[in-house]
């Protein structure tokens, strides 16, 4: 090897012994995620952060927040069915997670389709989200702050489109901002990681960029003080659990059911071996 292949080996080892030691800490703590989901995803979101070792909770209720919220470990909203009722809860609970110094992920599902979801996700974004996490057309539309035209939950945008642009949103929100792609672009502002694990036919199964958002979630409630590097992990595992699932599977249905067993039977060797991530 010559050095640069050497030193690309060496970032490998690195980012697989941090990601073995990530997914280790959230199946020994079991961290409690508060989900507030759209309806479409709460199944395989729950199922994916059980099978990661975490502990879903998917509560929406505005007279259960006070109590329960400041207690969970971290919070995810997800705004695939937005609807003002929803809405108030959404906005109360980020505002109890930032009080109580826990993480929170917003994932802004179809954020051009509308002009309401627009001034929610605004709304939200003011809340300081941890993370936020969506496609190339998502992040594109929030960070230009637009209804322009986007095909719902579906990306007409590549990850890698929207590089400076994440950047861009990442630097006047403080939030790490994480698009997914072919190539899962992962940036603080100032640095930028990619992560190059899944297949396509993860994009054919609904729910699956919520959920990798949930996990992203319960990462961040073991590693909150790293979380350009937490949520950059969690990508790469959904990811990697995509491509053992896919060895076995027949199409989206048997993808969606070996996906979450090869997250729940990930082991260190094939952890390890299938990272690919790196700074870009």
């Amino acid at each position: 090897m010559n050095s640069k292949q050497n030193e690309d080996e060496e970032q490998r080892r690195q980012w697989g012994a941090r990601a073995w030691a990530t997914l280790a800490t959230v199946r020994t703590r079991s961290p409690l995620i508060q989900c507030i989901t759209n309806f479409v995803s709460m199944d395989l979101v729950a199922n994916t952060l059980l099978s990661a070792g975490a502990s879903p909770a998917m509560l929406h209720s505005v007279e259960e927040l006070p109590d329960f919220t400041p207690n969970a470990d971290a919070l995810c909203i997800n705004v695939g069915t937005l609807s003002p009722a929803w809405l108030p809860a959404m906005k109360f609970a980020a505002e109890l997670a930032v009080k109580a110094g826990k993480p929170w992920v917003l994932d802004p599902v179809a954020v051009g389709a509308s002009k309401f979801r627009m001034m929610a996700c605004l709304e939200l974004m003011n809340l300081k989200p941890t993370v936020v996490r969506g496609n190339g057309s998502e992040i594109i539309a929030l960070s230009k702050a637009s209804a322009e035209s986007s095909m719902g939950v579906d990306s007409c945008h590549e990850s890698v489109d929207a590089v400076e642009v994440a950047k861009s949103l990442a630097q006047s929100s403080g939030a790490i901002v994480a698009v997914s792609g072919a190539v899962d672009i992962v940036t603080d502002g100032k640095q930028v990681i990619g992560a190059r694990n899944g297949v396509a036919m993860m994009q054919k199964i609904t729910a699956t960029g919520c959920s990798v958002t949930a996990l992203i979630a319960a990462f961040l409630a073991v590693d909150q003080l790293h979380a350009l590097e937490a949520t950059t992990l969690a990508l790469s595992i959904f990811g990697i659990a995509g491509e053992m699932g896919m060895d076995m599977a027949k199409g989206p249905a048997s993808l969606r059911t070996h996906l979450i067993d090869s997250l729940y039977g990930l082991d260190e060797a094939a952890l390890i071996s299938r990272v690919r991530i790196s700074s870009l």
